[in-house]
C-alpha cells in the first residue's frame, strides 16, 4: 500500500485555502467538491494531513466509490471492497456515520445497518470465522451518498480536527479553530505584524495567529485512531511529530492583543492559550472594543464581534457596529478583517468593504468583510549599503 487516496472535509468557503495546504504538504490534488478534497497520498500522508492541515474537519480513507440505487446493490458493492487490508479480525469497525443525500437510499439507519452487515460477511469469509470479536484497534466507517452515488471512507481523525485540544473551556458563541485559523491564513498578517482582536472572548482567533507564527502544527498535541493501526509505521510517526516539534519557531518575539469586556471570559481565553502554549505571545485585557489604540502605524485587527443572532438584540449590534465604524477610523493605516451574518453590517459600519467572503460559522451563514489598509513601506537592512 504505497499510495492512499484520503478525502479531506471542510466546511463550505474553505475549499481554496484547504487546497493549498494538501499542495504545501506536497500531494497531488484528484477532485475539488463542495466541502471536500480528494488527493493522492502516501501511508505517511495520513499523519502529515492529521497533524498539519489547519482548515480541515476530517480525514477520511477512501475505501470505495460506486453507483447504488437500491440497498442490495449497496450491500454487494461494499462486500466487493477490500477491507481486509485495513480492518483485521479482531478490529472494531462502527459505521459511524451516514448522509443521504438526494438518493433512493435516504434511510440513513438501514444504509449504515447493510453497510455493516456487507463488512462483516466479507471478512467472515475471508477469515474464516463464524463471528467477528471486535475487540482490538477501532476503524470507523463513513458513508457518504450524493444522488446516488456512493463513497465509503474509513475516519482516521476521530474528533473533528478543529478541536485542537486545548480549549477546556469555552465562552458563548466561540468560534471554531479551523474558522478562525481560516481567517487568519485569508490575511497578509506575519508574526512580526501587530495584531488586534478587540472581541477575543475565548482567544481562539488569535491562539490560532500565535500558532501559525511560531508554526506549531494544530494536531501535534492530539491522539487519532490511526496511530494505532498497525498499518501505520510507529516509528516514522514519531520522526514526523519529532520534525513538527523541532519545527516551531519559539524564538520569535512577538505579542498580540485581546480585548475583552468580560473578565470571566478573558480568564478562559488566558486558559486556552496557556494550553495551546503560546501565553507568552498573548497580551489579553480588560477592555472595551472602543478604547482601541496602537502605537504601531500598520497593523490587522481580525475579529468575530457579536452577530446579534444568539446574544443581542438587532437595535443594540446596530449601535456596537457603528461604535465600532467610528474606533477602527482612529487606526486609518490598519486593514481589518470582521465576520459576522449581520447582512447590513457596511452600511451601520459607515464604510463598504474592498472585499467580501462568504463563509459559514457552523451552520450560519456569514460574510468575511476585508478593509484594506495601505502596505508599509518595505524595511530596508540596515546592513545593506
Amino acid at each position: 500500500m504505497d499510495k492512499v487516496e484520503l478525502i479531506a472535509t471542510c466546511n463550505f468557503g474553505v475549499e481554496s485555502v484547504l487546497k493549498e495546504e494538501i499542495i504545501n504538504l506536497g500531494y497531488d490534488i484528484r477532485k475539488v467538491e463542495d466541502g471536500r478534497i480528494t488527493f493522492m497520498a502516501d501511508l505517511r500522508g495520513i499523519a502529515l494531513a492529521n497533524i498539519w492541515l489547519r482548515t480541515a474537519e476530517r480525514i477520511h480513507l477512501k475505501m470505495g466509490e460506486f453507483r447504488a440505487t437500491s440497498f442490495e446493490e449497496l450491500f454487494q458493492n461494499i462486500k466487493k471492497i477490500e477491507w481486509e487490508k485495513w480492518i483485521k479480525k479482531s478490529s472494531i469497525f462502527p459505521v459511524k456515520k451516514a448522509v443521504s443525500i438526494k438518493s433512493r437510499l435516504h434511510s440513513t439507519p438501514d444504509v449504515q445497518a447493510i453497510t455493516k452487515k456487507a463488512i462483516v460477511e466479507r471478512l467472515k469469509l475471508i477469515y474464516k470465522v463464524d463471528w467477528l470479536e471486535e475487540t482490538d484497534d477501532e476503524y470507523p466507517i463513513y458513508v457518504f451518498i450524493n444522488k446516488n452515488d456512493v463513497t465509503v471512507t474509513i475516519d482516521t481523525s476521530g474528533e473533528s480536527l478543529y478541536k485542537r485540544g486545548y480549549k477546556e473551556r469555552q465562552s458563548e458563541a466561540s468560534i471554531k479553530e479551523t474558522l478562525a485559523a481560516l481567517m487568519v491564513m485569508l490575511t497578509p498578517w506575519k508574526a512580526e505584524r501587530e495584531l488586534i482582536d478587540p472581541f477575543c472572548g475565548a482567544g481562539t482567533i488569535l491562539i490560532e495567529a500565535a500558532m501559525i507564527g511560531l508554526n506549531i502544527a494544530p494536531g501535534l498535541n492530539r491522539k487519532f485512531p490511526f496511530e494505532n493501526w498497525s498499518q501505520i509505521d510507529k516509528e516514522d510517526l514519531k520522526s514526523i511529530k519529532k520534525q513538527a516539534f523541532n519545527g516551531i519557531k519559539n524564538t520569535l518575539d512577538f505579542k498580540l492583543q485581546g480585548y475583552d469586556i468580560d473578565e470571566n471570559v478573558l480568564k478562559i481565553a488566558r486558559e486556552n492559550a496557556e494550553n495551546a502554549g503560546v501565553s507568552d505571545y498573548i497580551h489579553f485585557q480588560k477592555r472595551d472594543m472602543r478604547e482601541i489604540s496602537s502605537n504601531k502605524k500598520y497593523g490587522f485587527i481580525i475579529t468575530n464581534p457579536p452577530y446579534g443572532e444568539r446574544i443581542e438584540v438587532e437595535e443594540t449590534v446596530e449601535v456596537l457596529y457603528k461604535d465600532m465604524g467610528k474606533a477602527f477610523r482612529k487606526l486609518e493605516t490598519w486593514s481589518f478583517y470582521i465576520i459576522t451574518s449581520y447582512e447590513n453590517f457596511e452600511k451601520v459600519f459607515g464604510r463598504r468593504a474592498d472585499k467580501k467572503r462568504k463563509l459559514y460559522n457552523g451552520m450560519l451563514k456569514t460574510n468575511l468583510y476585508k478593509f484594506l489598509g495601505p502596505k508599509p513601506p518595505r524595511q530596508v537592512r540596515s546592513d545593506v549599503k
